[in-house]
C-alpha cells in the first residue's frame, strides 16, 4: 500500500494492467453480480434530477423497473445502488447495435444532454473505494468477467491507474492524480 495524501492505494493499482475490451465482454459488468451500481448519496439526487434526460436512452424494461423500484434503491447492505431489471441487468443500460450493453446515463453525457458522466463506482472500475476512519482506500478488484480487459491491458502495457486517469481526476482532483503518478514512480 502507498499513501497519497489521505488515500491509501493498493499496490495492485500500480502493478496490474487493464483496458476495458467491450468487443469481448459486451458490457457484462452491467448485468453480472447481485446488486446494481453502488451510488454515493449525492449521486442519488443527481439521478433524480437528470432522469428525464436519461430516460429516452433506456429500454422499456429499464423504464418499468425504475417506475416500480425508483431511480435508486437502498440495497440489502444499506447502501445506495441503481435498480436492476428482474434482479439481473442495471435498469440504466441499453443494448447497442451489436448487443453490447451500454450505460444510458453515460450516453446522455456523451450526447451533451447532461454534465454527469455516470456513477463514479462504474467510472472507476476496476477500482473499488472503501471509507476508513483516517480517510479512504482504493483497491484493485479482479473480476473474472474482466479477464479480457486484463489481457488487453497487459498487451498495451497500461497500468490500472493510467487507464483510470479521467475518473481518478474526477473523484480526487488533478493535484491528487499528479501525486499518484509520483507515487507510482517510487519503489
Amino acid at each position: 500500500m502507498k499513501q497519497v495524501k489521505d488515500i491509501l492505494v493498493s499496490d495492485e493499482v500500480f502493478s496490474k494492467q487493464f483496458v476495458c475490451d467491450l468487443n469481448k465482454c459486451k458490457g457484462a459488468c452491467c448485468v453480472e453480480g447481485d446488486l446494481g451500481a453502488p451510488l454515493e448519496e449525492e449521486e442519488t439526487k443527481i439521478l433524480d434530477e437528470i432522469y428525464p434526460l436519461v430516460r429516452p436512452y433506456l429500454t422499456e424494461a429499464g423504464k418499468d423497473a425504475i417506475e416500480v423500484l425508483g431511480k435508486h434503491i437502498v440495497d440489502y447492505e444499506d447502501d445506495y445502488s441503481t435498480p436492476l431489471i428482474d434482479d439481473k441487468e442495471c435498469a440504466y443500460v441499453f443494448h447497442d447495435f451489436d448487443g453490447t450493453l451500454k450505460c444510458g446515463i453515460e450516453q446522455a453525457y456523451l450526447d451533451g444532454k447532461t454534465t454527469y458522466h455516470k456513477p463514479i463506482s462504474c467510472h472507476l472500475y476496476p477500482i473499488r473505494t472503501m471509507k476508513l476512519s483516517i480517510g479512504e482506500a482504493i483497491n484493485y478488484d479482479y473480476w473474472e468477467i474482466c479477464a479480457d480487459a486484463c489481457t488487453l491491458g497487459e498487451k498495451l502495457k497500461v497500468p490500472v491507474y493510467k487507464f483510470l486517469k479521467d475518473p481518478l481526476i474526477r473523484k480526487y482532483g488533478k493535484d491528487w492524480y499528479a501525486d499518484l503518478c509520483l507515487a507510482a514512480e517510487e519503489d
